[in-house]
């Protein structure tokens, strides 16, 4: 392949395949729908790369050696060479052995992690079915290419960005943008890789893959990151200390040493005992050796350190930068209100929602309902499910027809205006109603599901209630964020989710409501953006991108 053909596939972001016609895509990417060849699928690899983020490894032996460079290895390796040129042969081994020690421990603590995240990355890698010469074959995603033709199904996780030549679904974003409830994806939108779909399917054209992704090129800016170790800073700090208490004892010792007629030997041998004990030569190894177990410790409670100086770098935080979906909230949509209407009551909102949603499946919303009607004991018993439609985003609905004492009715749950517009007989004040309980609903930040029943078997649908869906926080999350504050950390919520989401989850939590939209923020100049961010308690509607230049402002 030329490289003209690289340069037309490689020339846009996945983001801007959403302003494009799937066959302008197509071409872009010289592609069909009928998918790539086996030999031209050769060729991109050799061009792409696989689907994966290369990650830089260096050897053992390097990553052994390296243990030796350093600004602290640096003190101890000076105060070996002048014991040597002394000839105190015993200390100078005696400090290269806590130097190796140090090193060695570090080492067997940092493979064995590696090793421990290397068997989850095999056990977790994702499958994917794409179209190859005709034939759809379930493939390992690192090798797909950009132009492969992969299909999606429910509960799928995203294997590359991809844009959807046909269906439609729903797909949970949050592990790229922390959007807690699930996106509508229609034709020709793009999916993004990392993502896992919630609802529907359809077939979609790779688009992107690996580093040029867009979770590829969140984790490129973890890549960029290099965070100073704080464990090394407070050992310098010590060191620089001592070093100038030495410097002064051994100043001293010289002009005396000069007065009286000293030897320039014996100034030596001074010199490398303020030295000697200026640099805290057990320190690191003590450190390493007390880290290690604690490593030891966290590991037996699930938790993986791949790297000793962590554990301390946790331990010295003052700011604590919290995701939202997932870390302060569960991570799983919940019934909140139940707002009945039409001369119907509680129980007949969950009743017919519970109805209208399949035990089967992996559709998010329809646990969520099943799971509020075993809570609060909904009685079914008298209800028969004869058949059962899914939601499809098309359609925005899911319905079931249900026997009850020998007769037939619809239940129906979905977008509440496309359940409303199905409803016969509706007054203008139960539509204002229903229409003012879902704008106060988003005000805050939910999901407003429509209940809607049928009289008999018919399409003569009775408008029922209005049911909220969000995601509630963790049991422990506001617990945890005063106990934070009582030890003079200050959580901050980082969420892509949208403001009212935000500032609810907030208020809920205790967390503050200084919530601020990082629309706003990017307006501001730096001076403004440094007094916001002392004084904010979280931002809103912000991308992986905006994580990265807030922790650096911090």
């Amino acid at each position: 392949m030329n490289k003209r053909t690289k340069t037309n596939l490689a020339a846009k972001n996945s983001s801007d395949y959403k302003a494009i016609s799937i066959s302008e895509a197509l071409e872009l990417l010289k592609t069909s729908a009928d998918g790539l060849k086996s030999s031209e699928v050769q060729r991109r690899l050799q061009i792409f790369g696989f689907n994966e983020i290369v990650e830089k490894k260096k050897s053992p032996v390097t990553e052994f050696l390296l243990r030796y460079w350093g600004p602290m290895p640096w003190l101890l390796e000076l105060a070996i060479v002048l014991s040597v040129i002394l000839k105190h042969y015993l200390e100078a081994g005696i400090i290269f052995a806590l130097l190796t020690i140090n090193a060695i421990i570090g080492q067997i603590e940092t493979r064995g992690s590696q090793r421990a995240l290397e068997a989850l990355k095999e056990r977790l890698a994702v499958k994917a079915s794409a179209l190859r010469d005709g034939n759809w074959i379930n493939i390992e995603a690192k090798e797909l290419v950009p132009g492969d033709i992969i299909s999606v199904g429910l509960g799928d996780i995203v294997p590359a960005d991809a844009k959807l030549l046909t269906g439609d679904l729903s797909s949970d974003q949050s592990s790229l943008t922390g959007e807690s409830l699930p996106v509508d994806i229609q034709q020709s939108a793009i999916v993004y890789s990392g993502s896992i779909v919630r609802r529907g399917g359809g077939t979609c054209v790779v688009v992107n893959t690996g580093a040029n992704s867009y979770f590829g090129k969140t984790a490129e800016l973890v890549k960029i990151a290099k965070p100073k170790s704080h464990q090394e800073q407070i050992m310098l700090a010590i060191v620089r200390y001592m070093m100038l208490l030495g410097v002064g004892a051994l100043t001293l010792v010289a002009v005396y040493a000069t007065v009286t007629g000293i030897g320039i030997l014996s100034i030596l041998t001074f010199a490398v005992i303020f030295l000697m004990g200026a640099v805290p030569v057990a320190l690191p190894a003590v450190m390493t050796i007390v880290q290690s177990v604690g490593a030891t410790e966290l590991a037996r409670k699930g938790v993986l350190v791949t790297r000793l100086d962590s554990i301390e770098d946790a331990a010295s935080i003052d700011v604590l930068c919290l995701d939202k979906t997932g870390t302060i909230t569960q991570n799983k949509l919940s019934v909140g209100n139940v707002v009945p209407s039409n001369g119907y009551d509680r129980e007949d909102v969950i009743v017919m929602a519970t109805l209208a949603s399949q035990e089967q499946g992996e559709d998010a919303i329809d646990a969520a309902v099943l799971d509020y009607g075993r809570a609060v004991n909904v009685n079914l018993s008298s209800y028969k499910k004869v058949s059962f439609t899914p939601f499809e985003p098309s359609t925005k609905r899911s319905e079931a027809v249900v026997v009850t004492g020998g007769k037939r009715f619809k239940a129906i749950k979905g977008a509440p205006q496309m359940v409303l517009s199905f409803c016969r007989g509706l007054d203008e004040t139960t539509i204002t109603k229903a229409n003012q309980t879902v704008e106060e609903l988003s005000l805050k930040g939910y999901r407003a599901l429509g209940v809607a029943r049928s009289v008999d078997y018919t399409n003569n649908l009775r408008f029922v209630g209005i049911l909220s869906l969000a995601d509630p926080p963790r049991p422990d999350s506001k617990d945890m964020i005063q106990k934070a504050k009582q030890l003079g950390v200050k959580p901050m919520m980082l969420t892509g989710d949208n403001i009212a989401i935000a500032r609810e989850i907030a208020h809920q939590v205790s967390l503050g409501n200084r919530i601020i939209g990082m629309e706003e923020f990017r307006k501001m100049d730096e001076a403004q953006e440094a007094k916001i961010i002392a004084e904010a308690d979280g931002f809103a509607e912000i991308y992986p991108e905006d994580k990265y230049r807030i922790v650096t402002l911090l």
